[in-house]
């Protein structure tokens, strides 16, 4: 081999030699890299991402508290509009009682409750539950209408969605008009029986509002229950002609006084002051009306509207009201008619006596004992 070539060998050698000490230093870093791994290693890079985990826990209750907020969102349940139309003053026992029981219904949540009282007049009726229907657009209309039975049919004809209840003299027209009436003919003849027992003179006075059948059975009935226990008793009857003048009910039961009634029954407001003046016993009508003279307002018969207004309720909520004649929820066996509370004064009744009417008034409750309903117009002096 020439020198030549053994000179070009030893070169290559020495080329390669060095090109492969130059590629391992490149390669062989990579062993000490793994000083990267105590980098990851110590614990105190852990800190770092653990509070991300009571964070993401904190959330639960977060989510949690929409809950309550979200139940009340349900709408409240519409409770029943309801209107009162009554031709006299509510201070008139009559519309009263039908006041006193709306007013209840109204305290309790029942219902949505406004009147307008002391209307008056026929026109004015019909011009008041046009705007009424109208403008408040009520489910149910309850009033008066014996000053105004047309106008108030001829008002509910117009208006076939809302439910009319009045007291009337008529019978019920349908589709949408109930009737009712203060149907207290059985306590007024346990008043009677009272005013038989107590009077002195054998002589009882009555003022009430005018010859209709709703208020002769009142007085037909009490002057039975004065007769029954007393057949002496001799009973004047005075009418004012009018639902609401107690100035002349008053002076109605003073002339009555003069003549020698020693007890009397205001079926209308005024009597209870002529007898308080004479310091005589007086019956109350209605409701009871003791606070007006607690001394002297023995009792009375007493209109319970409640047992009516209920069932009312029920009937216009469910959809299911009809016209009806709403009468046997007035009388004494539904708790629509009651005698007043006696507030003490039953220890000045002799005890014969009261357990007389204790014992007639539970038989009327029972059905033992039936009143007759007498609507005739009775003599001024019976």
């Amino acid at each position: 081999m020439s020198k030549r070539m053994i000179s070009v060998i030893m070169t290559s050698i020495m080329v390669l030699a060095m090109a492969a000490g130059c590629a391992a230093p490149t390669a062989a870093p990579a062993a000490p890299a793994q000083p990267a791994a105590p980098t990851q290693a110590p614990q105190a890079a852990q800190p770092t991402m653990a509070p991300a985990v009571p964070t993401a826990a904190m959330a639960a209750p977060t989510t949690a508290a929409v809950v309550p907020t979200t139940a009340p969102a349900a709408p409240a349940a519409k409770k029943l509009k309801v209107f009162g139309a009554f031709a006299t003053p509510i201070e008139e026992p009559w519309d009263g009682a039908i006041n006193q029981a709306l007013t209840a219904a109204k305290n309790a949540g029942e219902i949505d409750y406004t009147f307008t009282d002391n209307i008056g007049t026929a026109s004015d009726m019909e011009r008041i539950l046009r705007q009424v229907a109208d403008q408040q657009k009520p489910d149910l209309i309850m009033g008066d209408a014996f000053g105004s039975e047309a106008e108030v049919r001829r008002v509910a004809a117009d208006y076939p969605n809302i439910a009319f209840a009045f007291g009337s003299s008529y019978g019920p027209t349908e589709p949408n008009v109930s009737v009712f009436d203060n149907w207290i003919q059985e306590p007024a003849y346990l008043c009677g029986m009272l005013a038989g027992g107590l009077t002195k003179t054998n002589k009882i006075g009555i003022v009430a509002a005018m010859p209709i059948p709703e208020v002769d059975r009142l007085i037909n009935a009490f002057i039975e229950g004065a007769k029954k226990v007393n057949p002496k008793a001799s009973i004047m009857v005075s009418y004012i002609n009018n639902f609401f003048d107690p100035a002349t009910a008053k002076e109605d039961a003073l002339a009555q006084i003069n003549a020698g009634v020693d007890i009397l029954y205001g079926e209308r407001d005024g009597v209870i002051e002529a007898a308080t003046q004479h310091k005589l016993w007086v019956f109350g009508n209605m409701v009871d009306q003791n606070s007006l003279a607690p001394d002297y307002v023995l009792t009375g018969p007493v209109w319970n509207m409640t047992p009516t207004v209920e069932y009312l309720i029920k009937e216009v909520e469910s959809g299911n009201f009809t016209a009806q004649d709403l009468k046997d929820f007035s009388m004494m066996e539904k708790g629509g008619a009651s005698l007043a509370p006696f507030h003490g004064l039953d220890s000045k009744i002799p005890a014969d006596l009261l357990k007389q009417v204790t014992d007639e008034e539970a038989a009327i409750k029972s059905g033992a004992d039936r009143i007759d309903i007498n609507e005739a117009q009775p003599k001024a002096v019976n």
